[in-house]
């Protein structure tokens, strides 16, 4: 029989008597829980002395502490540079479930009682959907903002506009779902406040990488009823938002954000953490300061214990009460350091998520690096992971976009086509054969950074509405204006932009590995220019739902091809495959130049072979055999190509062309069969390929 965990159930836990509160702290030398009024949360109704254990856990119990309650710790301890403690603070319990603010700007926990909990709720839990259970590579992820997905969507009544109850109106799923998405993670939900530098200025933490409470959904996303109504009907919201994206097929993801917490630096607020025991959660030197693996003032230590426990339990509440699907761990890097600071791919907390039965059941995608020593690990984290892949970003972005522009100034583009392939076929040289392409979470744009319209119509980041010069954000952006930087009314420009985002959209989406789409990529939503948008809660943000024509054919475009990654299994492989081997659910691929000929090595390492034919074949374990022909042809010219002969295959069949603007359009090869019969050409038969284009083909044999 395995010994008694000492950090079990801590938080509040509701009985027949009332409530037990139990909380950590090695340092503290008294603790005491109070309970206030809840109509008056400066008044104190019970106060009750916690006693410690032998590993540091404190408990008090109290009959006022039922569910709905509202109550705070106050902590004392020793002085000295590492500790924080003053007993006159009420601090908010870490465990906390609802929060509700005080006249004097403190926080108060407030008692909850679990979702399935027999109760009069207006909610019925027991009525849960089953969770969709997205196979990793049937899933392509859509990154979104609670608040600014539905905020200006007519469709959706006024008053859930930018709410959970919003992203869950028959609206906004019937876009997701449409669209073809399987699997929406949202930017961060727990509550969270503003920094006080942005408060000063008037700004506002819109992103919400700030987190005050890891057991609490953001109230203000909450509609107003049910913030009116209290921290349970905001968690019942919350809550009713994930089984409406359920019952749609859809997962729920959390971009979570226990690497840092919202105290800020050694002399900013204290909240919680700091008050209740500063030397045992934050990773400090000995003379108090902090070390910042973060870039935030403050690194959660996750060298000990309470910090790991702290980050399990929030994450099994969500995925286990909530019901959620996963997570992405913000700078996960930080998460894996150990006693001495340095990054562990076997790290304690890394191997209990994946080990526990609940969290290791979900979805874990990981941030792979912070900005302390060492802190670039792409593709160093344990199997069970998928990592956002930095190098696939960089690379495709180069391909379409920096690369055209040093082709245009100096008439050559400067790189070829092996890295380029390199990234297509799943970044096999980034991660570990056994843990195939799926580890890769490829992204063109995420919320930080260009939209995927700004990369092609900005040179330079203009972040002059954030309040720090311009100085924020990155310079590193790999983008291309095509010539005029930003709006511009030539139609040359602006149908050379529409191509880029074609390809770059295309590329994504056609790609070993698991993709992630940014909200309103593909309508070609712009932030004119920000590319560090994170604290603007506006127009600049929120998702515009009134499309022209160009977003209209940029949506058919993008649900076309997640259309296509769903029905070629060729074009999502579980397995790296291996030369001369049948590996299962793995792809064959083989790559040809333009000629038609299998690629030489000179032709992988030429700057100035910039065509390539990509034909990958798979015979899933639950699927049928499939063949595909991906020809990728980045000049500044157009050309011709061979089309392959392969065994087997005897026609090739166009799906989808970028030169097109819409994969419906009269114009566009890749219409529909049902509208237009698709092109058909044979092997050996040379093809004109329009500049700075992909065509995706299926490869048949005999009928």
């Amino acid at each position: 029989m395995s010994a008694p965990d000492p950090l079990h159930d801590l938080g509040v836990r509701a009985d027949a008597d009332g409530g037990l509160l139990r909380l950590w702290s090695e340092h503290a030398t008294a603790v005491e829980l109070v309970v206030f009024a809840a109509d008056d949360l400066d008044w104190a109704i019970d106060r009750v002395a916690a006693e410690r254990d032998e590993h540091g856990v404190w408990r008090a119990r109290s009959a006022r502490l039922v569910p709905g309650a509202h109550y705070g710790v106050r902590v004392d301890g020793p002085a000295g540079p590492a500790h924080a403690f003053n007993p006159v603070h009420t601090l908010l319990d870490p465990y906390a479930t609802g929060l509700a603010r005080a006249d004097d700007g403190s926080w108060r926990g407030v008692a909850l009682a679990p979702l399935d909990a027999p109760a009069d709720r207006v909610y019925e839990a027991a009525a849960r959907p089953p969770a969709p259970r997205i196979p990793l590579d049937r899933t392509v992820v859509y990154e979104a903002h609670v608040r600014g997905f539905s905020r200006r969507n007519p469709a959706v009544p006024a008053e859930l506009r930018g709410t959970y109850a919003g992203l869950a109106h028959d609206a906004s799923i019937e876009h997701l779902t449409r669209l073809g998405v399987t699997t929406v993670e949202l930017l961060p939900v727990h509550a969270f406040v503003s920094e006080e530098r942005l408060v000063r200025q008037g700004r506002p933490n819109y992103w919400g990488y700030n987190t005050l409470a890891f057991f609490a959904p953001h109230a203000p996303y909450a509609t107003t009823d049910a913030q009116a109504a209290g921290p349970a009907a905001v968690r019942d919201e919350f809550a009713a938002m994930v089984d409406g994206l359920h019952r749609a097929g859809l997962e729920v993801v959390l971009d979570v954000v226990y690497n840092h917490t919202a105290e800020e630096g050694r002399h900013g607020p204290t909240f919680s953490f700091r008050g209740i025991d500063n030397a045992g959660y934050y990773r400090h030197g000995v003379d108090g300061e902090y070390f910042d693996t973060t870039g935030c003032g403050n690194t959660l230590d996750f060298g000990g214990e309470p910090a790991r426990r702290l980050v399990l339990d929030s994450m099994r509440y969500w995925a286990g009460e909530v019901g959620v699907d996963g997570f992405r761990l913000d700078l996960a890097a930080t998460l894996g350091r150990d006693e001495d600071g340095g990054f562990d791919a076997e790290h304690p907390l890394l191997r209990a998520m994946l080990d526990d039965p609940v969290i290791g059941a979900t979805k874990l995608i990981a941030e792979p690096w912070d900005v302390g020593p060492g802190g670039w690990q792409t593709g160093n984290f344990p199997a069970g992971f998928t990592e956002w892949n930095d190098r696939y970003r960089d690379r495709m972005r180069d391909f379409w976009l920096s690369d055209l522009r040093r082709e245009r100034e100096t008439g050559s583009a400067g790189s070829g086509i092996g890295r380029f392939a390199t990234r297509l076929a799943g970044s096999a040289n980034t991660f570990a054969q056994e843990r195939g392409p799926l580890a890769s979470l490829n992204f063109i744009t995420a919320h930080d950074g260009f939209t995927l319209a700004d990369l092609t119509a900005y040179d330079v980041k203009h972040n002059e509405g954030n309040g720090e010069d311009n100085r924020d954000g990155t310079d590193a952006n790999r983008s291309y204006n095509h010539g005029v930087e930003g709006r511009t009314d030539d139609p040359e420009i602006l149908a050379a932009r529409r191509r880029s985002i074609r390809n770059l959209l295309g590329t994504l989406l056609l790609s070993a590995g698991v993709p992630m789409l940014t909200a309103g990529d593909e309508v070609g939503r712009s932030q004119a220019g920000n590319n560090n948008a994170y604290c603007h809660d506006s127009e600049l943000t929120w998702l515009d739902w009134s499309w022209g024509e160009d977003a209209r054919r940029l949506l058919a475009t993008a649900r076309h091809l997640i259309r296509l990654r769903a029905e070629n299994p060729a074009l999502r492989p579980v397995r790296y495959g291996v030369f001369g081997e049948t590996t299962p659910s793995a792809t064959q691929m083989d790559w040809y130049n333009a000629d038609g000929a299998t690629m030489t090595i000179d032709d992988w390492n030429s700057p100035a072979e910039r065509t390539l034919q990509y034909l990958a074949a798979s015979t899933p374990e639950t699927e049928g055999p499939n063949r595909i022909l991906l020809v990728v042809h980045a000049h500044e010219a157009p050309t011709e190509v061979v089309l392959p002969a392969h065994d087997g295959v005897d026609r090739y069949v166009l799906l989808w062309d970028s030169a097109a603007e819409s994969p419906d359009a009269d114009d566009a090869p890749g219409a529909p069969a049902s509208e237009t019969r698709p092109a058909e050409s044979r092997p050996g038969e040379r093809v004109g390929v329009a500049a700075q284009s992909m065509r995706l083909y299926r490869a048949e044999g005999a009928r």
